[in-house]
């Protein structure tokens, strides 16, 4: 069969599956691409497409070779899933066998074919499958995961030893009667959940919708013997409950009842444009938190917070603190308006943020000598541009800076010292991380519940805080914290600021610069 003739679903599931025809489900099913993401609003019919796309290549020559993977953060969500597959996989009458066990967990088919359900709930969970082979490797709700760590690592098993020298036969006219095997990632999810903003920037960001994504890589070709050119490519494909001729109207009212704005526009419309799976997403206003620059008053307290990190980002912060005195912010048309927010207000005004991309928990490796003289190059420039007019104050720092860990090297903190920055402590007694995140959120809501309390806000340079702390997700074991393994380091310098707000003592300190 030749391999264009795999993508055909009118001939594969013909009086089979009850596809909608002329959707987005066909579309999902058809496309030629190597990482496809299925997305969009409930209802349009994912879980069925995500099934099929597996199903349309059993039975057709590649045997044992046609191993597949579907994932989710627990055992219980792949519930649907199952039940879906056990609705359709035995109507094609070829024998395929679910088998229950714990152990085994997975579709089986006569002629060699492996469909496995499992959860992926941690990056090392990744160690499980390490060495194996999944042309196939499914996601459910990809939106779930924080961060792209197990879609990236499994990536590494999205190969097969199958060739078509060696494995495929040949017909009469010498062609093979079977195309490569495909490789390929499926994912579906509906924009919201903890993974939003990586998942909204690796599909939605980067491509139209429809529209085929390529990426060329040149590597090395180990049967040739010389560098080739390798393409894949990816697409984002849109789908919407309207779609859906089989969906019960009863499905669309519960629907229709959602009250949280953001999960309505996410569940009912597919819309990316919101901030959804987050810690803070419910009393965030971007309107209201994110504001121009303007120059800082003199008589407003600046200084600054980091959450140390090398392999892992370091993210710095500077704050103005108010004191009763109003500001002069000029508007993007020329305006100018008086901000005078309530004393003890905070205005995170820059940062700096060492980090690969927003979305991934991997730092630039930059030691505490080569941090020191960014951080006083900036503080330069925040003087020189006049957004402030004298150096910021040192501020709290992560305390692991202190740790000693070997009696004749110099702390993090020493390092930086050295180079002329100094920290002062944080915040890290008993309960402070819970506290933390219950005072920046009362800070979040300050200017619109109560606007004589101290509010926290964000000057529309601050790029880092702005993309990573409304979708920063709670700890699903613990709601009342954050989800440590997310992308939580500008939150964390956020929190150090926010809780010596909270526990401040004023003191002098005469240092060299820079503070």
């Amino acid at each position: 069969m030749p391999a264009q003739a795999i993508a055909e679903p009118e001939v594969v599931f013909e009086d089979v599956w009850e596809y909608i025809p002329d959707s987005s489900q066909e579309l999902a099913l058809g496309a030629d691409c190597s990482h496809i993401l299925y997305h969009g609003a409930r209802g349009p019919g994912k879980t069925d497409t995500q099934l099929m796309r597996f199903r349309r290549n059993v039975g057709i020559g590649y045997g044992s070779y046609w191993r597949g993977v579907i994932f989710d953060r627990k055992y219980k969500n792949l519930d649907d899933l199952i039940l879906k597959s056990k609705r359709w996989f035995p109507r094609f009458d070829d024998g395929a066998k679910f088998l229950e066990s714990a152990s085994a967990y997975k579709w089986v088919w006569p002629t060699g074919e492996e469909l496995l359900f499992r959860a992926f709930e941690k990056p090392d969970d990744y160690w499980n499958y390490h060495g194996q082979e999944f042309p196939f490797i499914g996601w459910n709700e990809l939106c779930k995961y924080p961060k792209s760590d197990p879609y990236d690592a499994m990536m590494s098993c999205n190969r097969s030893s199958w060739t078509q020298e060696k494995d495929s036969e040949v017909g009469e006219d010498g062609e093979y009667l079977l195309g490569p095997i495909p490789l390929e990632v499926f994912s579906t999810t509906n924009p919201y959940g903890a993974g939003h903003n990586w998942v909204k920037e690796r599909f939605i960001d980067a491509a139209p919708a429809g529209d085929v994504l390529e990426v060329t890589t040149r590597v090395f070709h180990p049967a040739l013997k010389r560098d080739v050119d390798i393409t894949k490519t990816q697409v984002a494909i849109f789908g919407s409950y309207k779609e859906n001729i089989y969906l019960s109207p009863e499905y669309v009212a519960e629907l229709e009842k959602i009250s949280d704005p953001n999960k309505r526009k996410a569940w009912l419309e597919g819309d990316w444009e919101i901030t959804a799976g987050g810690a803070l997403d419910d009393v965030w206003r971007k309107a209201i938190h994110v504001i121009p620059r303007f120059a800082i008053p003199p008589t407003w307290r600046v200084d600054r917070a980091m959450d140390w990190g090398s392999s892992h980002p370091c993210s710095i912060g500077w704050f103005a603190e108010a004191n009763g005195e109003e500001a002069i912010v000029a508007l993007a048309d020329g305006t100018l308006r008086s901000f005078c927010p309530p004393a003890g207000t905070l205005v995170q005004i820059g940062e700096l943020y060492f980090a690969e991309s927003f979305t991934k928990n991997v730092g630039l490796r930059l030691g505490p000598t080569a941090i020191s003289e960014k951080i006083i190059a900036y503080e330069i420039r925040l003087m020189e541009e006049g957004w402030v007019i004298d150096q910021p104050w040192p501020g709290p720092a992560d305390n692991q800076i202190r740790n000693v860990t070997d009696s004749e090297s110099d702390t993090i903190e020493t390092k930086f010292k050295n180079a002329g920055v100094r920290w002062t402590e944080s915040d890290k007694a008993p309960g402070s991380r819970k506290n933390g995140l219950e005072l920046i959120r009362d800070r979040l809501r300050a200017p619109y519940d109560e606007p004589e309390q101290p509010g926290l806000y964000f000057m529309e340079n601050c790029l880092a805080s702005i993309a990573t702390l409304p979708p920063l997700p709670r700890d699903e074991d613990d709601p009342d914290d954050v989800d440590t393994d997310a992308v939580d380091h500008p939150y964390d310098m956020v929190r150090y600021r926010v809780l010596k707000g909270a526990n401040r003592v004023v003191t002098s300190l005469n240092v060299s610069f820079a503070r």
